[in-house]
């Protein structure tokens, strides 16, 4: 999924805020499935664990290309790798385990979101 960097996103230097990474890569996971027909409704994927590993820096006006892969699941969690480029060169790359959650409380993963997961685990 790419993305352009606008002012919001920067700092007073034009350089991107650290938190904004971590959002670009939230908003990447929930499009896979939206993209998917998949939509939410008292339902959810929650993050449990992350590790953000900062490479360089992206600025004002640059487009970013977030890569999302997954790297094993369960019944219940989902663990993912996601990358962040910057005209083909990393800058960024989180590990972030999810956990699914039903009605406030730890679920079972739907077969539907079952099906997504598998086409981009690696």
């Amino acid at each position: 999924m790419k993305f352009r960097i606008y002012y919001d996103s920067t700092d007073a230097g034009g350089i991107v805020y650290h938190t904004e990474y971590i959002k670009f890569c939230e908003r990447a996971r929930s499009e896979i499935f939206f993209r998917n027909g998949i939509y939410f409704e008292n339902e959810g994927y929650v993050v449990k664990q992350l590790k953000a590993n900062f490479i360089a820096s992206a600025k004002l006006a640059d487009i970013i290309d977030v890569k999302t892969k997954i790297s094993s699941h369960t019944k219940v969690k989902i663990d993912l790798i996601q990358e962040i480029y910057l005209n083909d060169k990393k800058i960024f790359e989180l590990e972030v385990t999810v956990v699914y959650v039903k009605n406030g409380k730890i679920a079972k993963i739907p077969d539907s979101h079952i099906k997504v997961i598998n086409a981009y685990e690696s």
